[in-house]
């Protein structure tokens, strides 16, 4: 636990550069609250094939509020999708099952952070609500 939380300050620190801290951890907490919109959003919507999409768009909307947003986009994504692959480690063994979809999950990240549009994912038919 020690090392989490000697991991995560070192990564604070160097994220932020020149950035003012309070304006850093301000970013990151409305990004952070995105993330879990999005993720909120797509339970309650429990739409076929629209994962991609709500990835897109927590970190895009996450990416938005500034630095700090965008560094709690990627560490919220990455440490998601490496604990997926742990579950699933368990869960198949190493069969590799999931590996693509973690893949695909990443780039759908990383296109929303980058600032393009997350619609690029939306399935046909996700209800305008979303």
């Amino acid at each position: 636990m020690k090392l989490l939380v000697g991991i995560l300050l070192c990564s604070l620190v160097l994220g932020v550069s020149s950035q003012r801290w309070l304006t850093f951890l301000k970013e990151a907490g409305q990004g952070t609250r995105d993330m879990w919109r999005a993720y909120s959003d797509m339970r309650e919507a429990n739409y076929k094939n629209s994962d991609k999409y709500f990835h897109a768009r927590g970190n895009y909307d996450a990416a938005q509020r500034g630095p700090g947003g965008a560094w709690a986009a990627k560490v919220i994504s990455d440490a998601r999708e490496k604990s997926q692959r742990i579950t699933d480690l368990f869960k198949f063994g190493d069969s590799g099952h999931g590996a693509e979809d973690s893949k695909a999950d990443q780039a759908a990240n990383e296109w929303g952070r980058s600032g393009k549009d997350p619609n690029h994912f939306r399935p046909a038919g996700l209800p305008d609500k979303y």
